[in-house]
């Protein structure tokens, strides 16, 4: 993937849990861990939406996260990337019937980036993050 106009070289990381189980984000912390370590590769969590230029989201979009998830996104300044991060995140995964979901990520917002696994492994998320920034 060539990395989007404006975005490439360093990224700042907005994490949103729109419903998920917490195995992407277990995942997740091991990405930024020091064994994989993706600041090296210039992604950095951070902790508001107004410093991010991505967002890594995870987990099914329940009815609570609707709003706030869209709310997230008119946050994040322009240019911006969409991370869907696990099978929950891109087809709703094992809670597809689920009363309280709404839908997959990419029905609810715009996606860039999409990152299988229930959960991908830390590599696998690094790797996406390295698609972005180009490193």
């Amino acid at each position: 993937m060539e990395p989007p106009a404006g975005v490439e070289g360093s990224l700042q990381v907005r994490h949103v849990d729109a419903g998920s189980c917490n195995g992407c984000e277990v995942e997740i912390s091991g990405a930024f861990g020091p064994v994989y370590d993706a600041e090296r590769f210039g992604a950095r969590l951070v902790a508001s939406p107004r410093h991010a230029d991505a967002l890594l989201v995870t987990g099914v979009v329940t009815r609570n996260m609707v709003e706030p998830l869209r709310n997230t996104l008119a946050a994040t300044p322009q240019p911006r990337v969409v991370i869907a991060c696990g099978d929950c995140a891109l087809n709703r995964g094992v809670f597809t019937d689920a009363y309280g979901v709404v839908g997959a990520v990419g029905e609810i917002v715009p996606v860039d980036v999409e990152v299988a696994g229930c959960p991908p492994t830390p590599a696998q998320i690094v790797d996406a993050l390295r698609s972005v920034t180009g490193k």
